[in-house]
């Protein structure tokens, strides 16, 4: 392929997470496309599972000491790096203690999701692209992971479109077909994700009846699809049944992964015409 610069923006990634399909895909695609020679940067979450010492993360002072404002509150953004192993690719993880210094991802020892999830995906989504004006790099695609990375598609289509960084930016989403948690969002969540000057009216797309997704949102918003899961909810399989933008099915994670480079080239290409 044409060297492309490409962000990555997900919530989890091997080896630093296990066990399903987002953090496979995270890992074996950028890979892949390191070998297809795109400049690749990685963004995710520095949970507390995240072994420091094992993976040999630092902190980047340079890029540290943003404050991220969500309804009103200061919350700290630090970035540390490693080397995503058996390759020269850095991964950037977002670091901050309130929300992510906890011994599982999610849930707690009971199984019960955090209250906070939903602030934390806010949290994340604009950390990830604040972190992207520092480095002062121009993404060609910006591939967004998951559901906590899935208001990235709206924050750079509402509050940051007349950032020039982002302003030739194509948007990819890939929804999973893992757990959201939005039934046990803070009863603020909505208030919370209206940054900037935002207001909640602005969070129409994401609505389903009376409920929030944040998967419909994310394909609303995005210029492209990757659906990357078997079974989704009925509203969700419904949405993506109607889309009137580029999609593509994408379940075999040890699968063929030109076919998500020639997804990218087509939406390059595109933006060209």
């Amino acid at each position: 392929m044409e060297k492309k610069r490409i962000l990555f923006i997900s919530q989890e990634m091997e080896p630093y997470t296990t066990g399903d399909a987002i953090s496979t895909i995270s890992n074996k695609l950028p890979l892949h496309l390191y070998d297809k020679n795109a400049e690749l940067r990685l963004l995710m979450p520095r949970y507390g599972t995240v072994n420091e010492r094992r993976h040999r993360l630092h902190e980047v002072v340079r890029l540290s000491g943003i404050n991220i404002i969500i309804d009103e509150s200061d919350h700290p953004l630090i970035i540390k790096v490693a080397s995503l192993p058996s390759s020269r690719l850095q991964v950037y993880f977002l670091d901050n203690e309130d929300y992510f210094k906890r011994k599982f991802l999610y849930e707690d020892a009971e199984g019960k999701p955090f209250a906070d999830n939903g602030e934390r995906g806010v949290f994340f989504a604009k950390g990830a692209l604040e972190i992207v004006k520092k480095f002062g790099w121009v993404p060609d695609i910006i591939h967004c992971h998951g559901w906590m990375s899935a208001l990235v598609p709206f924050y750079l289509k509402t509050v940051y479109k007349d950032e020039p960084l982002f302003r030739e930016s194509k948007i990819v989403f890939s929804a999973y077909d893992s757990p959201v948690y939005e039934d046990s969002f803070a009863d603020d969540y909505k208030a919370k994700v209206a940054i900037d000057g935002l207001k909640e009216a602005d969070l129409a797309p994401f609505m389903a009846g009376d409920k929030f997704s944040l998967l419909k949102g994310g394909l609303q918003y995005a210029d492209g699809v990757i659906k990357s899961g078997v079974e989704f909810p009925a509203e969700i399989e419904a949405d993506l049944a109607k889309l009137d933008k580029p999609f593509l099915e994408f379940t075999d994670v040890e699968g063929n992964y030109d076919e998500i480079v020639e997804f990218y080239e087509s939406l390059v290409e595109e933006k060209v015409v």
